[in-house]
């Protein structure tokens, strides 16, 4: 029952929210959010006791041979634990700012919890495909109503992509389920049937079009920046430190175990994909004089990394994998965590029109210091041991793919530390002077970021072993049909 309540607490809580004003909506999200979190830590415990006492299995549509069957891996119970995280540092982030109409704001995001959730534990085709769904409306909706001057058109864009990917895998998903002996949708009769390798050379690209949309790779990644500058930034977080792990948790949950053969054909166009958009967005980065702009591209590039070291599949690119989704999700959100205070504190954007924050901000420049090193993988932060083993898997499959991908470590430095220069360092002017420090509430929210960054920096450990029973099973299954 640990599973389902990850569930039905932010989805229940979500529609009440709907019927809450001012204050109350805030503060109930928010105890929400931390509910959320109790039961992903008892949850996360209860995986190394008993892994089986998770798993929940109820009739749904039996007419189609659909159950509610949901349960959490490794990497399952990693992705809920981020996702319960992340939406108590957003709620906190942004405690202090007031939205209009605060019930469907905060109602919204609770929804966007509990459809990321059910994506990350479903092992039912159809009722991921439900979730999938569940997890992209409320956000089209956060988009389009509380963000900037051209949000309209361009959450437009970003619906079309995101629902045209998952039309794709909704007639993947159809079509298997009809070759199923069984005409049933769950991940058992998926994984277990043997498909042509012609059907599979086709379906993979149903499948790798949603997902590569979603993560977002090169060339389906053009809806992002633009939706990351124009989305609120709480909204901004979501997207981008939990939303985009759907992409790849669905290639490694779904894709590279039901359809082996047809990754295997394509496993090399996929990654030279993949290590376009490392430089392309490493490039792009470095010239953006706009701070959510750069920290898009910068997701672009890094999730570019993970994708393509989980197309060189082996264990240690795919345990890289796992552990840097749960990492970048943390530095992501940190670092819009601290944009959203100084866009909060000066109302800009434009990194030209910054400077000199550190001397009257120290600990907002020493926190941005933090967890912009964190992004670009420094030894002892969390960042270095999963960018460590993808690029030591993707050096095992490809060494030459491995050092054109590497040139996005030296790339990532370049950008950070531009950014760094020129958002805390330099003159102030007349606005960066009047910037004050960190408050409680927000030293909090990045407070617990840097407290895991050095954490998982320093001891690993948990983390590795905690994805480990899904890096065997992802071995044991992919490409050997």
């Amino acid at each position: 029952m640990l599973t389902v309540l990850l569930i039905l607490i932010p989805l229940v809580t979500g529609l009440i929210t709907f019927g809450l004003k001012g204050p109350a909506a805030k503060v109930f999200s928010l105890l929400s959010s931390l509910a959320s979190l109790v039961v992903a830590v008892i949850a996360w415990q209860q995986f190394s006791a008993a892994p089986e006492s998770l798993q929940f299995t109820q009739s749904w549509i039996p007419q189609l041979g659909s159950q509610f069957n949901v349960g959490l891996d490794g990497m399952g119970t990693m992705l809920c634990l981020l996702t319960a995280i992340s939406f108590p540092l957003i709620f906190i982030t942004v405690y202090n700012r007031d939205y209009e109409k605060p019930g469907a704001f905060y109602g919204l995001m609770l929804l966007s919890q509990a459809g990321l959730i059910g994506v990350f534990t479903a092992y039912d085709a159809l009722l991921f495909y439900v979730f999938w769904e569940l997890a992209l409306i409320p956000v089209y909706f956060l988009c389009s109503m509380w963000g900037g001057e051209r949000a309209v058109p361009v959450t437009f864009k970003f619906f079309v992509y995101t629902f045209a990917g998952s039309l794709l895998m909704l007639v993947g998903i159809i079509y298997i389920y009809f070759q199923t002996p069984d005409h049933s949708f769950s991940w058992t009769s998926f994984t277990s049937l043997q498909l042509s390798t012609q059907d599979q050379s086709w379906l993979f690209w149903l499948f790798f079009v949603a997902f590569a949309i979603k993560m977002p790779v090169f060339p389906f990644h053009t809806w992002q920046p633009d939706t990351y500058e124009q989305s609120p930034t709480p909204v901004t977080m979501v997207l981008s430190g939990i939303m985009v792990k759907m992409g790849l948790f669905g290639v490694i949950r779904w894709l590279l175990p039901v359809l082996p053969q047809g990754a295997f054909m394509w496993q090399e166009v996929a990654i030279v994909l993949s290590i376009i958009g490392i430089i392309y967005a490493s490039c792009i980065a470095i010239m953006q004089s706009d701070l959510k702009r750069l920290i898009a591209y910068s997701s672009i590039a890094h999730i570019g990394l993970m994708s393509a070291a989980i197309f060189a599949n082996n264990e240690q690119s795919m345990q890289g994998v796992q552990v840097q989704m749960f990492n970048h999700g943390i530095n992501i959100i940190g670092l819009w965590i601290v944009v959203e205070i100084i866009q909060n504190r000066l109302n800009i954007k434009n990194m030209s029109e910054m400077g000199g924050i550190a001397s009257y901000a120290p600990k907002l420049a020493i926190v941005l210091v933090v967890v912009s090193l964190a992004n670009i993988a420094l030894p002892l932060t969390n960042g270095f041991i999963g960018e460590f083993l993808m690029f030591s898997g993707l050096f095992q499959y490809n060494a030459w793919f491995a050092a054109i991908a590497g040139l996005a470590i030296i790339l990532a430095a370049v950008y950070m530390l531009r950014m760094l220069q020129k958002v805390i360092f330099g003159e102030a002017n007349a606005l960066t002077a009047t910037t004050t420090d960190l408050k409680s509430g927000e030293m909090l929210a990045i407070g617990a970021v840097i407290v895991v960054i050095f954490f998982l920096g320093v001891y690993p450990k948990p983390l590795l072993e905690l994805v480990h029973s899904t890096t065997a099973i992802v071995n044991a299954t992919a490409w050997v049909k």
